[in-house]
């Protein structure tokens, strides 16, 4: 087996072609997308809205089927396969494991989308020029009420839930067998093993790394990028600086410095203590929310909501949209949704089988589908149910608290602000409350900044789970650039809509991913069958 890895030099410990060339289509891409903005915005647009509306119903088939597979291996004798030799155990503990699983997974969006997505939903003005639940109009509940609100919930947990994690599943249990199981380096490659053997380590390998490598660096910037305006917001809120691009500029300075030390200390010290600190203010935050809120009506809606989701997440992920405007719904809220699990799976998957060393797969599909879901649910409910039960119950009547106005101007940061002020206030605990809000969305953007940052450079050594410390700042500092020139050239959105189209292809790697682990599992179980037999014999 050969590795290519360079022995001495600058890129030592690295493989020199790979990295040269990821470099190389990063540093173009930018310029692109940078100085020809709304060319490339008008580009990837038009190839973001084709595959939307041509390759609507396959997404939603691919997503069904990755679900299925999660399903097969729980319940098959394949569950209790270790990812590595069947006397290895777990690395981590399982509070670092799921504290590092959310803290990859999630990132800021659930901090802004909590409360916006389900106050979207719970709309029924159809501002955006498309129904705003067509779950909820089909259910009946078509006005602004307690039982669109419970429907709104299901819409946003159906966004978050099983489905998109299951596509984290698949993509992180194959590479975890694959490096541990049968010895092959922790990167994409590998999953190819059982169709071309060791031609991975040829030409064919080299272009599903790179792939990995530049949806890393990509929806780490995009999300940066991005996510700087709203800590911007955040900081003027707090402290009356403003939130120019000069403010957001010296952030992804910061971020970026803070991303790389952690990534540099590792996943047992840098990225585990800031995720297990993630969580801690994630559950003080949360409590607030729930006990300054209005508690039993949230409890109750919990309820409703899970038994609501539970009852139709397989009907909704089956379902088709084929009038003009569930369609256009569809496209912008579900497939966009799908299409962003898919772009993000490959960085997501790598790390998540990173610190997946010694579990069983069946422990493993449990514990990543299922109690990241769990409490992604909870989250989305306390946040979401405090926005829409301000709305339900506003003193000029349902839909008035100005909640939903901030939605439909997508002043998400806003309202999310707004809808702290309702629970404690605009005194110096909801000060409080804000500080920790804004603390949580640089915090969780630096887990995930570190561990795609340890992922693509990871890739790039092709598999070395402690890569080059060098190359790990350096690629933290190129993920820094990328959404620097991009926010003042006015390209993130540009970047943004090109991850969304690369979920097509990328959803076909992922579909080769899938058989091939399931066709390696396969031979292992006719192989101990066959071994068992020679021993009777």
């Amino acid at each position: 087996m050969v590795t290519e890895l360079a022995q001495g030099g600058v890129f030592q410990g690295m493989h020199k072609g790979m990295t040269l060339t990821s470099g190389g289509l990063v540093l173009l891409f930018v310029l692109f997308t940078g100085l020809g903005s709304e060319t490339a915005g008008s580009l990837f647009g038009t190839a973001r809205t084709w595959i939307e509306t041509t390759f609507s119903g396959y997404y939603l088939v691919t997503v069904m089927l990755l679900l299925a597979v999660c399903a097969f291996i729980v319940f098959s004798r394949y569950g209790s396969v270790r990812l590595g030799p069947d006397d290895s155990r777990p690395e981590f503990s399982n509070f670092a494991w799921l504290a590092m699983l959310l803290s990859a997974g999630i990132g800021i969006g659930i901090l802004f989308f909590g409360v916006a997505e389900p106050v979207f939903y719970l709309d029924d003005t159809g501002a955006f020029g498309y129904p705003n639940n067509p779950h909820a109009d089909m259910a009946g509940a078509t006005a602004i009420g307690h039982e669109r609100a419970i429907d709104a919930l299901r819409v946003t947990l159906f966004h978050w839930g099983l489905h998109g994690w299951a596509i984290y599943v698949i993509v992180g249990m194959s590479l975890a067998y694959f490096a541990y199981r049968k010895g092959l380096p922790l990167a994409l490659r590998s999953a190819l093993y059982p169709f071309v053997g060791d031609r991975i380590f040829g030409p064919l390998g080299h272009l599903f790394d790179i792939l990995g490598v530049l949806g890393c660096v990509f929806g780490v910037a995009t999300s940066l990028g991005l996510g700087v305006s709203q800590m911007a917001v955040g900081l003027e809120r707090l402290v009356g600086v403003g939130s120019g691009l000069s403010t957001q500029l010296l952030l992804i300075a910061g971020i970026s410095a803070i991303s790389i030390f952690s990534a540099v200390t590792g996943v047992r010290r840098g990225i585990r203590v800031i995720s297990e600190m993630n969580v801690w203010v994630s559950l003080a935050v949360v409590g607030i929310f729930l006990v300054g809120g209005p508690t039993l009506w949230l409890i109750m809606a919990f309820g409703e909501t899970l038994l609501d989701y539970a009852i139709n997440f397989i009907p909704m992920g089956l379902w088709h949209a084929d009038e003009p405007g569930t369609a256009e719904w569809q496209q912008g809220w579900t497939i966009f949704y799908w299409g962003w699990w898919l772009a993000w799976a490959p960085f997501v998957g790598l790390f998540i089988a990173r610190i997946s060393k010694g579990r069983t797969l069946r422990e493993f599909v449990l514990g990543v589908l299922l109690v990241p879901t769990l409490i992604i649910f909870v989250w989305l409910i306390i946040f979401g149910g405090n926005a829409m039960y301000q709305e339900l119950h506003a003193a000029g009547g349902p839909g008035s608290a100005g909640i939903i106005e901030l939605v439909n101007a997508w002043q998400l940061p806003a309202a999310l602000f707004a809808t702290a002020d309702g629970i404690v206030g605009t005194g110096a605990f909801g000060w409080l409350l804000s500080a920790m809000m804004v603390f949580l969305l640089m915090s969780w953007f630096v887990t995930s900044s570190d561990s795609g940052t340890l992922v693509l450079t990871t890739i790039l050594s092709l598999g070395d789970e402690e890569p080059p410390a060098r190359f790990r700042v350096f690629w933290g500092v190129v993920i820094g650039l990328v959404a620097a020139v991009l926010l003042v050239a006015g390209g993130l959105t540009a970047l943004q809509t090109a991850l969304i189209a690369a979920a097509l292809p990328l959803s076909v790697v992922i579909l080769v991913m899938t058989a091939g682990v399931l066709l390696s599992l396969f031979r292992e179980s006719l192989d101990a069958r066959r071994r068992r037999r020679l021993n009777e014999r």
